[in-house]
């Protein structure tokens, strides 16, 4: 079976949910719980980073944590957590932003980044780019730079990619074009 095709089956493993808190849900669950699906999503992302400049991936909670502690854990770097305020028991540094139907607070450790190393973001999804945007500007107040940012789905017709500009080397390894799928 060929990239293509293995793309195509990791495809057929996510559920869409049409009305979910006002926005069509891609639900990833059905892959996770596939354990050849899971291993292949975790393969193929870990294939498109190995050999690049990364000290440490950083994820968002909650489905983000998923796919990037296996993901630092298949490339053999360290994972930092970003997560909802209150929820970090060290000192913090934190952002509000605006996500696509609602207002949210993330936090990281203040020492999680170490100035200048090279931090691999990881999520799940990119949708309108919000959240992974705070991500970015969390990672680099602390002096961390942006080495790539990965995303298991990203949502073509939200145009997420406009909010990041070109300044990062961004890959997703499913592009869902419309609504529909």
């Amino acid at each position: 079976m060929n990239k293509t095709d293995k793309k195509i089956e990791l495809k057929s493993k996510i559920r869409r949910i049409p009305e979910f808190k006002g926005v069509v849900f891609w639900d990833i669950t059905p892959l996770l719980k596939d354990k050849v699906c899971f291993h292949e999503t975790i393969k193929q992302l870990a294939d498109h980073y190995r050999g690049k400049a990364i000290d440490v991936v950083v994820s968002n909670e909650a489905r983000g944590f998923i796919i990037g502690a296996a993901l630092a854990y298949e490339l053999g770097v360290g994972f930092v957590p970003v997560r909802k305020k209150g929820k970090l028991p060290y000192r913090c540094v934190d952002l509000t932003y605006k996500k696509e139907y609602e207002c949210d607070t993330i936090e990281i450790h203040q020492d999680a980044i170490e100035k200048g190393q090279n931090v691999l973001l990881i999520d799940d999804l990119l949708a309108t780019g919000g959240t992974v945007k705070a991500n970015i500007d969390l990672v680099e107040k602390l002096g961390g730079k942006i080495a790539g940012i990965g995303f298991l789905i990203e949502l073509g017709y939200l145009e997420g990619r406009k909010a990041l500009g070109n300044k990062y080397d961004v890959f997703s390894l499913i592009e869902i074009k419309t609504t529909n799928g």
